[in-house]
């Protein structure tokens, strides 16, 4: 009884601080409508065959994948931040159990997603307890996600489907697993990891974004002259849009790539891409941002939860470098909002997920209006790294 009232003074607090409302009963509902939707991730039972990704309202369904699949580690990423949040050992524990799941992946060699499986699990699991294990399957990762890389091209190539069009793609999303890769560095002191992490930033820079700083979804290289092919999407509206969650990928993924090289150019990039995105015209006010932004069923068109949050935290990381107020205060906005009943997923849902209104695959009609477990994923990260200001 003793713990649980620690527990929930330490949650009160948290909340109180991140949210800095002015009326005690906003802040005493906010406390309550997180804690119940957090509750839930401690119902769902672990299984290493039925990682829960998103969620269908109409379905009443719960989408389970296998550790294959890109998004597998947001989960245990998820239960490793709220034990951050709430010192509730319930979650740490769990996370141990769906972390060590994952394992598996370290020799997945025909995925580039080891950052966003691997780094979003274990690498979650380091920064609250010394653990060598869990080292060394952030290294042996590293090592498999690097057999993915061609000099020539002089980038790790994101997806081996679609072959009859694509030769060599790369996707503005792999800047994600970066992260991994210069954190392999740091662990085996095998600067190689670093290396190749700059180099396919390097090209990333060179080659995907616009004259206005937009970026691109995919650029196809030959593999064999490292020459372009194509400049295209996968995700977004069309090859020329401004597909939400791909402008995040590249906010954040730039802004990180800074911090383990103090490289300015990565730094400008960052900037160039987030002031891009907030002076854009059809940003919404309360900072929740349309699926992508040229959609032209604007003001009609599904929101992303998960880009807002991808490039909340983002701009959390990146106010820390330029002090730049404006980046902190869409940061503020987006969890404002999102803590709103608008965005937070209901409790009577029985489902192991907290916000709502992400757009997963629009081109596909996969995963459209629905709770999705990186937007939490990235949703949790912004509040740490607020709660850390």
């Amino acid at each position: 009884m003793k713990q649980k009232k620690i527990n929930n003074l330490i949650m009160v607090l948290s909340i109180s601080i991140l949210f800095s409302c002015t009326e005690k009963k906003k802040q005493n509902n906010s406390k309550i409508s997180l804690e119940n939707r957090y509750e839930k991730l401690l119902n769902y039972a672990p299984d290493s065959l039925a990682f829960p990704r998103s969620y269908s309202v109409v379905k009443n369904e719960i989408k389970k994948v296998p550790s294959k699949d890109w998004t597998s580690g947001f989960y245990a990423g998820n239960l490793w931040q709220i034990y951050e949040l709430t010192d509730n050992n319930q979650y740490k524990e769990l996370a141990k159990k769906w972390t060590a799941f994952i394992e598996k992946e370290k020799y997945n060699d025909k995925t580039h997603d080891m950052g966003f499986k691997v780094f979003c699990s274990f690498g979650q699991g380091l920064k609250h307890e010394e653990n060598q294990h869990y080292k060394d399957v952030i290294v042996k990762s590293s090592e498999t996600l690097i057999s993915r890389y061609n000099d020539t091209v002089g980038s790790i190539r994101s997806w081996d489907f679609n072959k009859k069009t694509w030769d060599f793609p790369v996707i503005i999303d792999n800047m994600m697993n970066l992260e991994m890769l210069f954190e392999a560095t740091k662990i085996s002191k095998d600067s190689t990891f670093h290396e190749i992490a700059v180099k396919h930033a390097n090209t990333t820079l060179k080659n995907h974004f616009r004259a206005d700083n937009s970026c691109f979804h995919v650029v196809d290289y030959n593999p064999v002259n490292g020459d372009i092919r194509m400049k295209v999407t996968h995700q977004g509206y069309n090859d020329a849009s401004v597909w939400a969650r791909g402008q995040g990928w590249a906010i954040y993924g730039y802004t990180m790539a800074y911090r383990y090289t103090k490289d300015e150019k990565y730094l400008a990039q960052a900037e160039a891409t987030a002031n891009f995105y907030l002076n854009h015209k059809n940003l919404p006010k309360d900072g929740i941002p349309y699926w992508d932004f040229e959609d032209p069923s604007i003001p009609n068109a599904p929101r992303d939860v998960s880009a807002a949050t991808v490039i909340s935290s983002g701009m959390v990381e990146l106010y820390q470098y330029t002090k730049n107020e404006k980046y902190l205060d869409y940061s503020k906005k987006v969890i404002n909002s999102l803590k709103s009943e608008e965005y937070i997923l209901e409790p009577t849902i029985k489902a192991p997920f907290i916000l709502k209104h992400s757009t997963g695959n629009w081109p596909k009609k996969d995963e459209m209006d629905e709770p999705i477990v990186y937007g939490d994923y990235y949703f949790l990260e912004t509040l740490l790294r607020m709660k850390s200001l």
